[in-house]
């Protein structure tokens, strides 16, 4: 991995503020209702569910929530931690396990291909070598199993910083490059879009590939402050949910979401 784990660390109470934000609550919330599109017939019973890069269990909660068994991978110490404390206080640490490995390196009883499902939301950013980490990834589900990736979608970039910093100049260079900056991480980032994973989840055996937009307009709206009302905010989450999977707004959301299935061997 490219980024020292103690970055990630010293971001948890900012990190935390940013989860129960509307923008923060927003990504979650669309993100387990497209989940929820696919998870009937995957197994008889709970799911086993591997969650790579999980940090303090955003993901792993929701899905823990519904009765399903969560393996949450990270490097970084304070996330995992967090994660702990996150499961005892919502009565679910019989439902959770937290592993401290790197994705690049996931220990052998992992990579067996025993998951149902498995998670890979907010990495590719971070990594040099994505058809590699991808690759990594997909080894430990099942054929048949369901795959979920999420990443900011470079084709919102532009759009966001004419919209939120009114700098249309920063915004023409953005067109021409893949490269951000996370302020909360303070780290280096590598822009995607789905157009470019489509392709590469092809190429490594998977089908059935759906592609779905995160906060298609949340991050468009400049009045934050309204977003905390809690009747705007119904109305915004029924409008991103309404839209995840509608043309054009999933190629314009801040982030994108694919779901896919591994192929039988």
């Amino acid at each position: 991995m490219p980024e020292a784990p103690e970055k990630f660390d010293t971001a948890m109470t900012t990190w935390r503020e940013w989860q129960d934000a509307p923008w923060g609550r927003l990504r979650y919330a669309i993100a387990e209702a497209n989940l929820a599109r696919h998870l009937d017939g995957l197994s008889d019973g709970p799911l086993r569910i591997l969650d790579l890069a999980g940090g303090d269990g955003g993901d792993a909660m929701q899905l823990a929530a519904r009765g399903h068994h969560v393996t949450i991978v990270d490097y970084a110490p304070a996330m995992l931690a967090a994660a702990t404390e996150r499961a005892a206080a919502g009565g679910l640490t019989e439902l959770i396990t937290c592993m401290q490995a790197d994705v690049a390196a996931l220990p052998a009883d992992l990579a067996d291909g025993q998951f149902d499902v498995v998670l890979c939301h907010n990495l590719l950013q971070y990594v040099d070598d994505v058809p590699g980490t991808l690759a990594t990834a997909l080894a430990p589900l099942k054929d048949g199993g369901l795959f979920s990736v999420m990443a900011i979608n470079r084709h919102s970039a532009a759009l966001n910083i004419t919209v939120r910093q009114m700098d249309p100049a920063a915004a023409l260079a953005a067109l021409d490059t893949d490269q951000a900056r996370t302020e909360m991480f303070n780290s280096a980032l590598t822009l995607h879009t789905a157009e470019e994973i489509i392709p590469v989840l092809h190429g490594l055996g998977c089908q059935d590939v759906q592609h779905y937009g995160i906060r298609s307009f949340c991050d468009y709206i400049t009045d934050d402050a309204r977003k905390y009302d809690p009747a705007f905010y119904a109305d915004l989450e029924q409008l991103e949910l309404a839209t995840t999977a509608r043309p054009p707004y999933m190629h314009t959301a801040r982030l994108f979401q694919l779901t896919a299935r591994k192929r039988d061997s």
